[in-house]
């Protein structure tokens, strides 16, 4: 087993024995098939919970998208992202106008790849995720075959609020809902609005037994 492997089962167990990691099927079964997760995004350990959360076949072929500007910051960030969770960076400010940041995600689902993407761009503190940006269109529009999973990450802020390095033993879920795509004809503000509420959807009853979450 490489050092990266290694890595990657040692976080999984850790992420699991702080948070429980819990996955939820609740829409569609674990499938090793080519999909798009489209996530609420609340901290940085948003992709470790969902790595967790993953059974070992989906963590083989899914990448996650990462923000260049934050996981290049250190020798030990880049690692991270490029050995262990095979993430693909993209830049959230253009330096080159002309540079397409879809690019990389684009050529990944061409090559069979699963991407983990967070469609509001940042971290929202708590509550309804913020506005979809565009690219998760874009994306539907270019790849019509590819399956997009609505998915929450329940509690999480709480294990790792905004600005803090040590995370805090709590309970936390991540649901995943039944697969949507691009309705043919819909526009892009009604795709991107009827994503955000099947990802809000996927949120669990605050009234039910064991629920810990807040909005």
């Amino acid at each position: 087993m490489t050092l990266a492997a290694f890595t990657g089962q040692l976080l999984a167990f850790i992420a699991r024995l702080i948070t429980g990691a819990q996955g939820h099927w609740k829409g569609c079964p674990p499938m090793a098939e080519q999909r798009i997760y489209i996530a609420n995004h609340q901290s940085h350990f948003d992709l470790v919970l969902i790595w967790a959360a993953f059974p070992h076949e989906l963590r083989a072929q899914t990448r996650a998208i990462a923000a260049r500007d934050y996981w290049t910051t250190s020798a030990l960030k880049r690692w991270l992202t490029t050995e262990v969770f095979n993430a693909i960076y993209v830049s959230r400010t253009r330096a080159n106008p002309d540079e397409d940041p879809l690019e990389p995600l684009a050529e990944a689902l061409s090559n069979g790849d699963s991407l983990v993407i967070f469609p509001e761009g940042t971290r929202s503190s708590k509550g309804s995720p913020q506005p979809f940006k565009s690219g998760i269109y874009h994306l539907a529009e270019q790849f019509p075959h590819v399956k997009l999973i609505p998915t929450w990450i329940d509690n999480v802020q709480r294990v790792m609020p905004k600005g803090e390095v040590v995370p805090v033993p709590i309970l936390c879920t991540v649901t995943f809902g039944e697969p949507i795509q691009l309705r043919e004809g819909e526009s892009k503000a009604d795709f991107l609005c009827r994503a955000r509420e099947a990802v809000m959807e996927q949120r669990p009853d605050p009234h039910a037994v064991g629920h810990d979450g807040e909005d």
